[in-house]
C-alpha cells in the first residue's frame, strides 16, 4: 500500500504542477477506477483495487485516418492497489480508437513494478518485482470532457523470470476527465 501512496501523490502532482503550460498541453486525462481481481486457480489477491492515472497529451503526426491512431498514442502512467491486493505502479502507450461519436475503444502496453510475492507467500506469486502490463477499455463519452469505461488489465513476466508467473488480471469501471 505504501507503493501506491506515493504513487498516486506522484502521479496526482503530475495534474497539478505543469510548468509554463496549461493542464491541457501536457494532461490529456486524468481517471480514476474501481476494479476487481479476476481470480485464476493461483491467485489469492482478494477485494476492491482501486487505481489513479494520467494519460499524456498524444504524440502529433500528419497522418489521417488508421495510421493517425497508431502513430498518436498516448503515454499512460498510473497506480493501482488495495487493502488485500498487490500494489502497482505503471508505465506504457494508450492508443484510443474512435468507434463513434459516442462511443470508443482504447488498447494499450507496457511495464508494472509491483510489491507482490515472488515465488514464496499468499497472494498470486509473480517471479520477478517488474512486469509486463497490457490493457483494454470500452468506454462511452458522458460529456465533452467527461468519459466512463469499462476495463480490464493484466500483469505478468511472460515466462522471462526464473520463477513462477501467475499473474494479476483486473476488470473494472472507471471515469476519466479529459482537459
Amino acid at each position: 500500500m505504501k507503493i501506491f501512496l506515493a504513487a498516486a501523490l506522484t502521479t496526482a502532482s503530475i495534474g497539478v504542477y505543469v510548468p509554463s503550460a496549461s493542464a491541457g498541453d501536457l494532461v490529456d486525462e486524468v481517471r480514476i477506477g474501481l476494479s476487481g481481481n479476476l481470480d485464476s486457480s493461483s491467485s489469492q489477491d482478494k477485494g476492491v483495487v482501486g487505481s489513479a492515472e494520467v494519460f499524456i497529451a498524444p504524440f502529433q503526426s500528419s497522418q489521417t485516418g488508421v495510421a493517425k491512431v497508431l502513430l498518436e498514442p498516448r503515454v499512460q502512467v498510473g497506480v493501482s492497489g488495495g487493502a488485500d491486493a498487490t500494489d502497482q505502479a505503471y508505465l506504457g502507450l494508450n492508443w484510443h480508437l474512435p468507434i463513434t461519436e459516442t462511443f470508443f475503444a482504447e488498447i494499450g502496453a507496457g511495464g508494472t513494478v509491483h510489491n507482490g510475492n515472488l515465488d514464496s507467500g499468499t497472494g498470486p506469486l509473480l517471479g520477478c518485482r517488474f512486469l509486463f502490463r497490457e490493457h483494454a477499455a470500452l468506454g462511452m463519452r458522458v460529456t465533452e470532457t467527461v468519459n466512463v469505461m469499462a476495463t480490464v488489465d493484466h500483469s505478468s513476466n511472460a515466462n522471462l523470470c526464473d520463477g513462477p508467473n501467475d499473474g494479476i488480471t483486473h476488470a473494472g469501471l472507471s471515469v476519466g476527465v479529459k482537459f
